[in-house]
């Protein structure tokens, strides 16, 4: 892909799954590569492997939900590198607690739904608006966030989460809607289903050949699927792709 090599990108929530699997791709395209994660231990086995490999990356310790820690993640980035020129938004809270207890409107619990804001949406809003100003010092530059096929489809459960996914659309299309004149293009992946590491110890076979059975391709998504795809649209290859979220996830979700 044109326009990766020697570029600085940080991936806020790189430690496993699709934030890792990216984190790696964009090495391999010649990226440097800020891994940053609540779960330092993942962020460095991520860095490790691209490391190995050839590359260059640097993992760091971050709280989506803290404002101060999402200050630290750029300038760490900039300490390190010299500037940002991308950023990929894929960390959320999926822990038992919060997504576990995501519940129909009857069982809401509100400090669920404020947690769940607070780290999948008003994060990404922090990591955005850190970002934003050091893309413009660098003359441009892109931003892909983490939605998900909940932001369009109706589920009986986990409405927070769906609303918090159905925010960061808004957001995508907020900031490639003011910046995207100085040359800030920011989109977003909503992904299907996808058999990471933590999916896996937690799916039945039943399940997946329930969701497979529900879309159009002959398997069910790879964390390398949306690798691929976000290193795509951080390249200059996307250079006329801006306010768009795009969904992967093996012809699930069939819209305009």
């Amino acid at each position: 892909m044109r326009g990766l090599k020697d570029k600085t990108i940080v991936v806020a929530g790189g430690a496993t799954g699709i934030g890792a699997a990216t984190a790696e791709r964009l090495a391999e395209e010649g990226a440097r590569v800020l891994v940053g994660d609540l779960n330092l231990g993942g962020a460095e086995a991520t860095t490790a492997r691209i490391a190995a490999a050839g590359g260059t990356a640097v993992p760091t310790a971050f709280d989506l939900a803290d404002e101060g820690s999402v200050r630290a993640l750029f300038e760490r980035a900039v300490g390190e590198f010299g500037g940002v020129d991308g950023l990929f938004n894929v960390g959320a809270d999926l822990s038992p607690g919060t997504i576990g207890r995501d519940g129909d409107l009857l069982e809401m619990d509100a400090a669920i739904w404020r947690r769940t804001f607070e780290v999948n949406l008003i994060g990404y809003a922090h990591t955005c608006r850190a970002a934003i100003p050091l893309l413009l010092e660098g003359g441009g530059g892109a931003i892909v966030n983490t939605s998900s096929l909940a932001a369009f489809v109706g589920e009986p459960l986990r409405p927070a989460y769906a609303a918090s996914k159905a925010g960061i659309n808004t957001l995508t299309r907020h900031v490639a809607s003011r910046w995207g004149k100085e040359g800030i293009r920011c989109n977003g992946l909503s992904p299907g289903m996808v058999l990471s590491e933590t999916g896996l110890a937690t799916m039945s076979e039943e399940f997946k050949a329930t969701v497979l059975a529900g879309i159009r391709s002959a398997r069910l998504g790879r964390p390398s699927d949306l690798a691929s795809a976000a290193a795509f649209l951080l390249s200059d290859d996307a250079e006329w792709i801006n306010g768009q979220t795009w969904s992967i996830d093996g012809g699930g979700a069939l819209r305009d």
